[in-house]
């Protein structure tokens, strides 16, 4: 949609070499039909003040007009920038979500948009919870992981703690559809649409990761969810190996 803007923004060294640009692919592992053109965040975030500036509620309507699968893997970036950047109401910016999150399918855009959603500090808290706890229910992949990475950001306190901990709880695994497939080994092309872990592979990564978060913060409140969890035991052992590479919790028993 907006490829004549980000073509003179790409990396150099992703046109030129191809180990490194291979490289990129295998971090970002969009999915084989989500186009790459080899942006950074900088540059991403650099588009994105622009195109507020400009305009940023018709810049978003376009890109909710598009055929979402269309969008390069840095346009579905953008466009979650330009819906952090909107200065409006809660309920505005929730309804740019609503037409935005169904359309997330990577990793990287999920945790992107999050990671940068400083407006969910802010907000509402109750208005926001009620609104993630829509997404928790979901059976898509990345949309459950939009509401586990956005509780890990924005809800890990004293006062939210045990209801981020009562959704983790509820979460079936089994039910949640993705569309990576599991393999083993490293793939022989950098963008095959595979994963080396049980499906949802994505979902299981986002829990652990909050609970080493969660270890870190409030350490006894979380080792006493995790003794009388439910959840499957590679989940729980993702979770072990997280807090044992996190500089914060390496020293801190996870049980």
């Amino acid at each position: 949609m907006i490829e004549d803007i980000l073509a003179p923004l790409v990396s150099e060294r992703f046109l030129s070499d191809k180990r490194y640009r291979e490289g990129h692919l295998r971090v970002i592992n969009a999915l084989p039909c989500r186009r790459v053109l080899g942006l950074h965040t900088p540059e991403m975030k650099q588009v994105a003040k622009r195109l507020s500036k400009e305009g940023g509620v018709d810049s978003i309507t376009r890109f909710e007009q598009s055929a979402a699968a269309s969008l390069t893997y840095e346009e579905t970036v953008i466009w979650g920038f330009l819906i952090n950047l909107q200065k409006c109401r809660l309920e505005e910016r929730l309804m740019m979500l609503e037409r935005y999150i169904p359309v997330l399918d990577n990793w990287a855009v999920c945790d992107s948009f999050c990671a940068n959603a400083k407006w969910m500090g802010r907000a509402g808290k109750q208005s926001l919870w009620n609104f993630l706890l829509r997404w928790f229910a979901s059976k898509r992949e990345f949309e459950v992981r939009f509401a586990i990475v956005a509780s890990m950001c924005y809800f890990i306190d004293d006062e939210w703690l045990g209801q981020v901990f009562e959704q983790i709880e509820r979460i079936d695994f089994s039910v949640i559809i993705s569309h990576y497939r599991s393999a083993k080994g490293r793939p022989e092309h950098p963008q095959m649409g595979t994963v080396q872990g049980a499906s949802p592979y994505y979902v299981r990564m986002a829990v652990d990761w909050l609970l080493a978060t969660a270890l870190a913060k409030f350490p006894d409140a979380t080792r006493a969810y995790v003794r009388s969890s439910s959840l499957p035991d590679d989940v729980i052992k993702l979770y072990v190996r997280k807090a044992r590479e996190s500089f914060r919790t390496r020293n801190v028993s996870a049980f």
